[in-house]
């Protein structure tokens, strides 16, 4: 046993003792019990060849424990005096001992985080989120009370960045090509292929279809490589654009995107407009792209004898979710010719439902691109000139909202829910006005006007939320006209439930802001002042039923148009208060009225039953243009078009039908003084 150890272990030190002997003794030593308080028994691996050193200070001790006892080693000589008496049993020779190596800790002297951090990491939204809030409190510490701007110099140091070769990048434009029958079989076709055969299949991915008033419906495809294809097949209607895909669980994540939803918002204007092209060039009054194959009828001169004024029904804007709301008002974006605001909401108390207020943009006349729903039904609409983003209601409760139609939100921005001095009534029309002319003081800028059904006429201001004052209280006269003498003379046996008038429409004059029309349920026309709320200027009277709308015209000051449920139209000159001339081709009550903004002899009036275009040029007893209503639907609202000769037309059904005037004619200077001889030929004609 000795000698096999000897040759494992190195030979005898000087003090004649083997270096095995003391491995062994320091074994047994462990084994039985012994714990050494020095740094351990080897300084060196054993196996290495290295000696066995111990510590020889007079602090360390050995504590041998055997039999249940304990004895104190103090130095190395004892032990090594001492070896002798330990005895060693063959069966712990035998006995492995393992001796685990294991990496000691990993210390960093100099650790330098990158500056950049990879998208797709885990930490990324953290240092976003870090980000956003340094670049805040950056751009708020400049307001601080406690910030104080000083120079100081300071040492950048050495920049540091990480640079990434990859291979170049190759661009390839790949695209496949399909004919109007691959379109239509694969539009056709009833059965749906399995996922697995749409991953290799290079044909049709997704189709996007859109449909029109008139039973056609455009689809796209959207193939590999980019490219896609459009046709227009006869289908039912639909009442928006549909999407079809082919693996809904693979692409559900991407219907979902916000990237996708923005892209299909684009695709479908596109759609919409290569769908409608000739009639929304129509309406810009732009030439109309005709293919070669075009009927060579269509561009045939017509002798200038047989031309009459006409109308042409271009499209209309209505869905699914205006359907069956009664258009109760339009108004067009102050800023943006091409944005409409459409109020729907039914005039009757026992017809009452929820309203809407949509925002159509002539971009996309299939679906409306602001959808405002409100409990109570929309009455007016109309939007601002100074802020365009902000659109007033008006609503049958009584109510006056601000909605901010640059916002996806279906609440108002202010109203006047909360507001003490609210309206009680339905609030019949509303306008922005701009004070700047003809005021001065605080009333400068725009204001907001309403006029209600509770006899108010009312300002709101939005400085600091919304608050309103009287401009105006009307008040019934309750006289009546003697027909013997002619004057007016106060009803007898007859008593006021209220002495406040219902109003019912308002009209400011054009030159001067200071001065509006207020027309009552009575029948009457009151001219006011917004600096005098006591008492009317002057009372226009001649309907004999409630005021429905008042305008002036905008090429003539001195005149005005009115309409009424008493069958007739009116036409008022400022400095005279009885009408001169009434125009009433037909015994139904005339809903709305309003001057064509491009002739001055020219003004439309919608009936219950039909659409009247009035050109004074031509007749001043029969209109030029009449288009009768579909059978069981009410017209309700007219607006002329602002740059092009159209017309739009609101009804009960929830449809705002554009109209092409054609053979028209223009506004000329001629026209004005045309107007005015009409009007004194009128007036010499009844002395």
């Amino acid at each position: 046993m000795s000698q096999k150890q000897s040759k494992l272990f190195t030979p005898p030190d000087a003090s004649g003792i083997a270096t095995s002997e003391i491995f062994f003794s320091s074994v047994s030593l462990l084994q039985t019990g012994y714990n050494a308080s020095f740094a351990g028994p080897f300084t060196r691996s054993t196996f290495g060849g290295s000696t066995v050193s111990m510590s020889s200070r007079e602090n360390d001790s050995l504590i041998e424990e055997n039999a249940g006892h304990k004895r104190e080693i103090t130095s190395l000589s004892e032990v090594q005096e001492k070896h002798e008496e330990i005895e060693i049993n063959v069966e712990d020779l035998d006995k492995t001992i393992d001796i685990f190596l294991t990496d000691s800790e990993t210390f960093c002297l100099l650790d330098i985080p990158p500056s950049l951090i990879s998208t797709d990491s885990e930490k990324a939204e953290s240092v976003r989120l870090r980000n956003q809030t340094y670049e805040s409190l950056c751009k708020n510490r400049s307001g601080n009370d406690r910030y104080i701007e000083r120079m100081m110099q300071t040492f950048n140091g050495a920049p540091k960045d990480k640079e990434v070769q990859c291979e170049k990048v190759f661009l390839d434009d790949a695209g496949v090509m399909a004919s109007l029958w691959d379109l239509y079989d694969s539009y056709c076709s009833p059965e749906k292929p399995p996922a697995k055969e749409m991953v290799n299949k290079p044909r049709e991915a997704m189709n996007i279809a859109s449909s029109n008033s008139k039973g056609t419906m455009s689809s796209i495809s959207f193939r590999k490589g980019g490219s896609f294809s459009s046709t227009t097949t006869d289908v039912e209607r639909l009442p928006q654009a549909q999407i079809t895909m082919e693996d809904e669980p693979a692409n559900e994540e991407i219907l979902k995107s916000e990237k996708f939803q923005q892209d299909l918002f684009f695709m479908e204007r596109i759609v919409v407009q290569n769908t409608f092209q000739s009639r929304l060039a129509a309406y810009r009054q732009l030439p109309n792209v005709t293919d070669c194959e075009a009927d060579e009828n269509v561009n045939k001169v017509v002798p200038s004898n047989i031309i009459s004024p006409s109308l042409e029904r271009l499209w209309s804007f209505a869905c699914e979710i205006t359907k069956g709301h009664n258009v109760s008002s339009t108004s067009w974006n102050k800023k943006n010719p091409d944005l409409l605001a459409v109020g729907y909401g039914q005039f009757g108390f026992k017809d009452q439902k929820g309203g809407l207020a949509c925002c159509w943009s002539l971009k996309n006349i299939m679906w409306p691109e602001r959808i405002f729903r409100c409990k109570s039904g929309v009455t007016a609409v109309d939007f601002s000139s100074a802020q365009p983003n902000l659109l007033a209601v008006g609503l049958y409760n009584g109510t006056v909202a601000i909605y901010n139609v640059q916002s996806n939100e279906d609440s108002p921005v202010l109203d006047s829910s909360n507001n003490p001095n609210k309206h009680t009534s339905p609030v019949w029309q509303l306008k922005w006005i701009d004070l700047d002319r003809g005021n001065i003081g605080e009333d400068k800028g725009e204001i907001l006007v309403s006029i209600c059904a509770d006899g108010r006429i009312t300002r709101w201001h939005i400085r600091k939320g919304l608050d309103c004052n009287d401009l105006m209280k009307l008040k019934r006269t309750g006289s009546e006209i003697s027909k013997k003498s002619g004057i007016e003379k106060e009803k007898k046996g007859e008593a006021l439930i209220s002495r406040q008038a219902p109003g019912m429409c308002f009209d400011f004059l054009p030159k001067d802001s200071n001065i509006y029309l207020a027309g009552t349920e009575e029948g009457h026309i009151h001219k006011c002042s917004c600096s005098y709320n006591e008492q009317f200027l002057d009372t226009y009277k001649g309907h004999k039923g409630p005021v429905y709308k008042i305008a002036w015209s905008p090429f003539c000051p001195e005149v005005f148009l009115s309409c009424s449920s008493d069958w007739c139209v009116h036409l008022w000159r400022q400095d005279i208060l009885s009408p001169i001339l009434t125009f009433s081709a037909t015994s139904c009550a005339v809903h709305d009225i309003m001057w064509s903004p491009y002739s001055a002899l020219m003004f439309g009036a919608v009936r219950e039953n039909r659409l009247e275009i009035w050109d004074l040029g031509v007749s001043i007893i029969d209109p030029v243009i009449v288009n009768s209503a579909n059978p069981g639907v009410k017209l309700s609202s007219i607006l002329f078009a602002k740059n092009t000769n159209c017309v739009l037309i609101g009804d009960s059904d929830g449809q705002v039908s554009v109209y092409e005037l054609r053979n028209v004619s223009s506004s000329k200077d001629s026209e004005v003084n045309a107007l005015y001889d009409i009007i004194g030929a009128t007036l010499a004609a009844q002395l």
